[in-house]
């Protein structure tokens, strides 16, 4: 189901439409957030936050737009507002009744073994190195692609950029990401798959 018809069913009074809404982006955006503070307690603030800010403002939402580029500009604000105040917000306002997170439990991945992600760890901190030498231009259009996977249109608005100059700084991106990580490095694959 697409989003604007899950908000719509949403303010309509279906609850697990947004529950629905929430478990697609969950994960995105505490990925998202994780990129601009890196520390994980402070990801999890900051992401609860930008969901409540999201339920708080649905109701506006202009359905016409893109309901992921508004999702991920209010995460980038919330984001950038938490590094100047260092303000948390609690992670237990999600909790239900029985004490039940639905954010908390949706952060692990329990398909994953120590060794894979360790292994994954290591090619991934590898990456974030080479990345954090790229201009930051440059850096952020990597990102929002390869780990985000938002297509050039929405970051082009996400950026308020043109389209064109997004594709001209995703080529010389990975051109100089490539040098960086040389033949032998981990390859950088969309969705944050690297090999």
């Amino acid at each position: 189901m697409e989003d604007k018809d899950l908000i719509t069913e949403y303010l309509h009074g279906d609850e697990k439409s947004l529950e629905a809404l929430i478990a697609k982006y969950l994960k995105p955006v505490y990925g998202f957030v994780y990129g601009y503070v890196n520390n994980p307690a402070d990801a999890q603030d900051i992401t609860q936050e930008t969901f409540l800010k999201m339920w708080r403002n649905i109701k506006k939402f202009d359905r016409e737009k893109n309901f992921k580029s508004w999702l991920f500009s209010i995460a980038k604000n919330t984001s950038i507002d938490f590094l100047r105040k260092r303000k948390t917000v609690p992670f237990s306002s999600f909790e239900g009744e029985e004490g039940y997170n639905p954010l908390m439990e949706s952060l692990t991945d329990p398909s994953l073994s120590s060794w894979d992600m360790a292994a994954a760890k290591e090619k991934r901190a590898e990456i974030d190195s080479a990345k954090k030498k790229i201009p930051e231009k440059y850096q952020k259009v990597v990102y929002l692609y390869n780990d985000k996977d938002m297509n050039f249109r929405e970051i082009s608005e996400f950026l308020g950029e043109s389209i064109n100059t997004v594709k001209s700084r995703y080529k010389r991106a990975l051109a100089q990401l490539k040098i960086l990580l040389g033949p032998n490095g981990p390859k950088i694959r969309k969705n944050g798959k690297n090999n």
